[in-house]
């Protein structure tokens, strides 16, 4: 599989999150406060939630929920109730597109 455009650059909002479903796959794209965009998957480990209708602190993302925090750099949660980590996807930039392949996982 290759590369698919998720959204552009533009439609996200520093420190908030976007939910973009691709194959399938849901995923939680988010523009940090350095304004770099990480994706993660949307689903939080410890419940069926979105992510994207989290909170965005620093480098975490936290389920709304719970309460869980998820770093946006490994997926894995930073307090409980979630103990599982979530899968964090490598994000390309081309031009305004950010583009994010679902079945290409980073190793951490």
């Amino acid at each position: 599989m290759t590369a698919t455009r998720a959204c552009s650059v533009s439609e996200l909002e520093q420190d908030a999150a976007l939910r973009v479903v691709i194959d399938d796959v849901a995923i939680c794209v988010v523009k940090d406060g350095d304004g770099v965009i990480h994706a993660i998957g949307d689903t939080c480990t410890h419940g069926d939630i979105s992510l994207a209708d989290g909170f965005v602190e620093g480098d975490t993302v936290e389920c709304w929920a719970h309460g869980s925090a998820f770093s946006l750099l490994t997926g894995k949660p930073q307090t409980l109730p979630a103990f599982e980590p979530v899968p964090v996807y490598i994000v390309e930039i081309d031009g305004d597109d950010v583009l994010i392949d679902p079945s290409v996982t980073k190793e951490i």
